[in-house]
């Protein structure tokens, strides 16, 4: 691959044509947050943490780094009021499904998040979508997936795999930044008699 000359919090760095903004920032040792990003995985943009500002030819706009590909000349600022401001925004709607999620509280102190601002919905699920992408990419299972829509989007195993599939594996369940996925499970694994809840259970 070709390599592209970018500005990252004015710095210059080489970074390879194909990569996202937030790869080519990893590269160099910067961090940028996300919560909804995985190496193996394909890039997603679902939480929209990991927003910075990108400029071009006298031209600047917020944008999603871990789906936005790097380009020659582009210039990347990963902090700054106006960024801060847009994350602290992202987290308070995020805890507003996640109150007690430990890596939401993590950033929330560190951008002065209020917990909160927004009124409670009792989803416990961010979306971020690893568990639904890990379970399709990586083991092609499709064992997991989103149902319903907007509001009432939520994850769901489908319990003919959890029985046969989920019980083995549960790779998935360290991915999840909240405790959504483990309740998810919990709930269709007692409906699925032939496996029990939790390991260890004789029941």
């Amino acid at each position: 691959m070709s390599k592209i000359l970018m500005k990252i919090d004015g710095k210059e760095i080489e970074a390879e044509e194909g990569m996202t903004v937030l790869e080519a920032a990893r590269t160099v040792g910067v961090n940028i947050p996300s919560l909804c990003h995985h190496d193996k995985l394909e890039p997603y943009g679902a939480c929209r943490i990991c927003t910075v500002e990108a400029q071009k030819n006298g031209r600047s706009r917020l944008v999603v780094s871990c789906v936005y590909p790097v380009e020659k000349n582009l210039e990347i600022t990963t902090r700054s009021e106006t960024i801060d401001r847009a994350r602290r925004t992202i987290l308070e709607l995020l805890l507003s499904h996640a109150p007690d999620s430990e890596p939401l509280r993590i950033l929330a102190a560190e951008y002065g998040a209020d917990k909160n601002r927004f009124e409670k919905e009792p989803s416990f699920c961010i979306h971020c979508g690893l568990c639904v992408r890990y379970c399709a990419e990586i083991k092609g299972l499709h064992a997991v997936g989103f149902i319903n829509r907007g509001s009432k989007r939520e994850i769901n195993f489908v319990p003919e795999l959890v029985a046969a599939e989920c019980w083995s594996c549960k790779e998935c369940f360290p991915l999840c930044p909240t405790s959504a996925l483990q309740a998810a499970y919990v709930f269709t694994a007692a409906q699925v008699s032939e496996i029990p809840v939790f390991e260890g259970d004789t029941d």
